[in-house]
């Protein structure tokens, strides 16, 4: 393996610097709130916490798809348009297709997980480069959506799905119910199964990985197909949250599903990652948004505040990682 990342990086989830980048990622979120909670007297309020949450659910869902993909030295810029398309396809099944509520929640995650498993053979057997392929997916995704849809948002959907997004079972929002038990469960996947441990050699050594016998290329389509599934998840979440399958929907959420997995302590090279760093990199950008929201900053701003901490996370890992080949 190599010098890039120690064994206790790899091996599970108490390693110490992988705890360290996770106190990191902690103080940020801290800092964030109380600085927010001295601009506004509104933000501190149970309220908006679960508001927060109910925001940060579908980007961390997202999120956590992109955690697995970048853990192998991956990357998906599809998360978005299949979010998007996602939801279409599950929204036209039950509106025009007359299906039971059920066939659309597996509709949109078929739909996801069928884009992402081509992302995932585009890559890993053709040998098309992720960036390239999952950068076509995103027009690709983007436009059937529209294609489908004129370009109009599909309306009224069964009550049954429309609770998964609206209701809130012991007051709170199902989908942070959603969100909270697929982040226990990934968590659970990446450290503690050889799914999740294959995942973190291929991004630390490919050639180590192929050493051990491990079948690599047929890992990376499991890795895209369950990136492309959390997305088809998202989109399901997001549909059900907006009544409608928006083809619209999801526009640039890579960006920031990305954002939150670097923040969390994933490595954006690979080898190096944990979904409960992630869940607080989501966290983190659910309050920045939320914060700016409600200190009426323009939407314009915000999304050039996401790439101003995009670039920031990057380097702090770079720094990390710096200091810990010395």
């Amino acid at each position: 393996m190599s010098s890039r990342a120690s064994s206790s990086e790899t091996a599970g989830p108490s390693g110490l610097r992988r705890y360290a980048i996770r106190l990191e990622s902690l103080a940020v979120l801290a800092i964030l709130v109380i600085a927010l909670a001295l601009l506004s007297p509104y933000f501190l309020s149970v309220s908006n916490f679960l508001n927060i949450l109910l925001a940060t659910s579908v980007i961390g869902v997202l999120a956590f798809g992109a955690t697995f993909v970048i853990a192998a030295a991956g990357i998906d810029l599809s998360l978005g348009s299949v979010l998007g398309l996602s939801g279409v396809v599950g929204a036209l099944s039950i509106n025009v297709l007359g299906l039971p509520w059920p066939f659309g929640i597996l509709a949109c995650l078929l739909t996801g997980a069928a884009c992402g498993a081509v992302n995932g053979l585009l890559n890993a057997r053709a040998g098309i480069p992720a960036f390239i392929v999952t950068l076509g997916m995103l027009g690709v995704a983007r436009g059937l959506g529209l294609v489908l849809t004129n370009g109009l948002p599909v309306y009224g959907l069964d009550p049954a799905i429309v609770y998964l997004g609206q209701g809130r079972p012991g007051g709170i929002p199902t989908p942070v119910i959603i969100f909270l038990l697929t982040a226990a469960l990934a968590q659970f996947v990446l450290a503690y199964t050889r799914f999740g441990k294959y995942a973190l050699v291929i991004g630390d050594n490919e050639g180590a990985a192929r050493a051990m016998g491990i079948a690599v290329k047929r890992q990376r389509v499991l890795l895209y197909t369950l990136s492309g599934t959390m997305a088809g998840l998202g989109g399901l979440l997001f549909m059900a949250r907006t009544n409608a399958g928006d083809p619209t929907g999801g526009i640039s959420y890579e960006l920031t599903a990305i954002t939150a997995a670097i923040l969390g302590g994933t490595n954006l090279f690979g080898g190096r990652a944990t979904i409960l760093g992630t869940l607080i990199g989501a966290l983190i950008m659910g309050v920045l948004q939320y914060g700016l929201n409600l200190l009426a900053v323009s939407s314009f701003y915000q999304q050039m505040a996401i790439g101003i901490v995009l670039v920031l996370a990057v380097w702090l890992d770079q720094v990390n990682r710096s200091r810990g080949q010395r």
